[in-house]
């Protein structure tokens, strides 16, 4: 396959070097709003390449150019604000793309491009990369052969190491929608279940830019399955010992634990407990690199039609929708039906 990649920033140049790695590639196109940017990843793609086999790399002109080129499918990796005009144009040009989250900042925006693909009837696959997570993946078929017995409690942990870079933060969507937004998807593919009811807060004891932005560093959401069972989902941008993602799975029978490893950055009060480890897991894209790999090859199976979507731009609102309705909470201190954000995404189809 001919793949046309947008975007050659921090993920992008990541996910490029792993699809060109990825068997049934043969072709990665570039395309970045800085073309020097982008001629500069395919060279690197190349050099690493040459003689060693796995994809050529060529640069385009610019993204425009990316879409002329002949290409079988897009990877879209760029600014979260270009999202939804990319996904379009591909569905446009009858193209399968693979997206990293969030397809829009906004319920109006993702619904206009998911209309896009639909009426294009084009694959959209999107970046949930837990759900190809080795331990997630044992969680949920744990879950399905009935090791734990009836779930009653999930509890989720989503920590960065040290906050993002200030000017990042207006065009993030906040961390709710940035980081706990994960955890609502893999919640929901775990579980089968729906979210009925949330209840969210937030915290800012850190730098004032996330104040500033509208955002909060801390947050903590309470969720209601469709099940009865309780979802605690936590996140911040200030865990100093290391990167964390964990879930707890407890049920009548097991209680499974994602994420528990030698790389865990926690430490023990127990006499004779674990301590700190001496190489903590220190950001997403070491922590998932497997899962991304493994995410990226799923979608060139799709993109072929050797399998079907993993993850569809309809299962990526749904994720939306819990992060607004934790969002609003938070908000106006309340709890919120999902049933009321639904409503406020049929009027916008009026």
């Amino acid at each position: 396959m001919r793949i046309g990649f947008l975007g050659a920033g921090r993920i992008g140049s990541f996910h490029a070097a792993a699809l060109a790695e990825t068997a049934g590639v043969d072709h990665l196109v570039v395309g970045d709003a800085d073309g020097g940017r982008a001629a500069q990843l395919a060279a690197r793609i190349d050099e690493r390449h040459e003689g060693r086999g796995g994809a050529r790399a060529t640069a385009a002109e610019s993204v425009d150019a990316v879409f002329t080129a002949g290409v079988d499918a897009v990877v879209i990796a760029t600014a979260t604000a270009s999202h939804a005009d990319l996904i379009a144009r591909a569905a446009r040009a009858g193209l399968p793309a693979y997206c990293e989250k969030p397809i829009a900042l906004d319920l109006a925006g993702t619904m206009r491009a998911l209309d896009e693909v639909e009426a294009a009837g084009t694959l959209l696959q999107m970046g949930f990369q837990r759900r190809f997570d080795v331990g997630y993946l044992a969680a949920r078929q744990a879950l399905r052969d009935g090791r734990l017995g009836r779930l009653h409690t999930i509890r989720a942990i989503t920590s960065d190491p040290a906050p993002p870079p200030p000017e990042f933060l207006p065009h993030s969507g906040g961390l709710i929608r940035d980081c706990l937004v994960h955890d609502f998807d893999a919640v929901r593919w775990l579980t089968d279940r729906e979210v009925v009811e949330v209840f969210a807060t937030g915290a800012n004891g850190g730098a004032a830019f996330f104040r500033e932005a509208g955002d909060v560093d801390t947050a903590a959401a309470l969720l209601t399955l469709d099940d009865g069972t309780l979802v605690s989902a936590t996140a911040t941008r200030y865990n100093g010992a290391g990167y964390d993602v964990r879930m707890e799975l407890s049920g009548e029978r097991d209680q499974f634990v994602v994420g528990l490893d030698d790389r865990t950055p926690f430490t023990s009060a127990e006499p004779g407990g674990p301590v700190g480890p001496a190489r903590p897991w220190t950001g997403f894209l070491e922590r998932f690199e497997g899962a991304y790999r493994a995410e990226l090859a799923a979608f060139v199976a799709a993109a072929r039609g050797d399998a079907p979507n993993p993850c569809s731009g309809r299962q990526a609102l749904n994720a939306l929708l819990v992060a607004e309705a934790c969002e609003l909470s938070r908000l106006e201190h309340r709890p919120v039906r999902l049933a009321e954000i639904a409503d406020q995404m049929a009027k916008l189809k009026r």
